[in-house]
């Protein structure tokens, strides 16, 4: 059988975690530092690592069949790929910053204004779509310096926690969209049994990423109130405990879902709370 071919970041933000994700699927490969291909081992799968503008035209022509690339990239691309996955990292937004002494003060304001950027394509269709004519100009590295050289009134960029811009005496004034990592594929790909099969291991992996193992003990009297708040995958395992009348509630919750009902929970009677990470979920 031939085998799959998937692109992902050589470096960058997303590299790390894309190679994590991949890992904790089970697939073993090496060599990820140093070379631009690696084959892994227990898996009909070649790992291709280029630079992320790439990823999404390599998939859209075919010479990728996956990929993992921000939805940024995709939109500033333009390619035609399919989206079978949100990943959940990598999230990031794209937004337009001004100078902290900046008279921009709305959208309308930025008409006849320059703003530099290294996504002209998602830049110019907010503007058209907000009616707004502005001097795009590109620039692929340092955006956030532009405005203090004076060659641009602002900027348009990714923007993580903000850091970046307060250092470069920059503040947020529009935003334009959110990314995060996606899983891609060229389209009809997605019916390969092997491609099935790696989309079943990651969505394992991400299910369980979401998710707790929370152990509790519970008087009897009180173990209906506590499975109500505990509905788990089908519902809690009840284990009787050495100790007349206690009983141990063993269930799969959702971490959030767990934060918000932990109050409730040691209200009910729940004592020795013990929560765990899970590492894969396969439903």
């Amino acid at each position: 059988m031939k085998n799959l071919k998937i692109a992902i970041q050589k470096s960058g933000r997303l590299n790390e975690k894309s190679v994590q994700l991949l890992k904790n699927c089970g697939l073993n490969f090496e060599n990820y530092k140093s070379s631009l291909i690696t084959t892994v081992s227990n898996f009909p799968l070649e790992i291709l690592f280029l630079r992320d503008d790439d990823i999404p035209e390599y998939v859209q022509d075919g010479i990728a069949d996956l990929g993992i690339v921000g939805e940024n990239v995709i939109a500033e691309t333009e390619a035609e790929v399919r989206y079978l996955q949100r990943l959940g990292f990598g999230r990031c937004s794209l937004k337009i910053a001004v100078p902290s002494r900046s008279d921009i003060r709305e959208l309308s304001d930025l008409n006849g204004k320059a703003i530099a950027t290294s996504y002209p394509t998602i830049l110019q269709k907010f503007l058209t779509e907000n009616k707004i004519t502005a001097d795009i100009r590109m620039i692929s590295g340092s955006v956030e310096i532009s405005p203090a050289l004076e060659l641009s009134h602002a900027i348009f960029d990714i923007v993580s926690t903000g850091g970046t811009l307060r250092s470069n005496g920059l503040v947020p004034f529009a935003d334009v969209m959110t990314s995060e990592a996606i899983l891609i594929s060229k389209n009809g790909i997605d019916s390969n049994p092997v491609v099935r099969e790696l989309m079943q291991r990651i969505q394992s992996v991400l299910r369980a990423a979401e998710t707790k193992y929370v152990v509790l003990n519970v008087e009897r009297d009180n173990l209906d109130e506590i499975i109500s708040l505990l509905p788990g995958v089908k519902s809690p395992t009840i284990v009787p405990l050495a100790e007349e009348n206690w009983v141990a509630v063993h269930t799969v919750i959702s971490e959030q879902d767990f934060w918000e009902k932990i109050n409730k929970l040691k209200a009910a009677g729940a004592q020795g709370i013990v929560v765990m990470p899970v590492e894969k979920i396969i439903m």
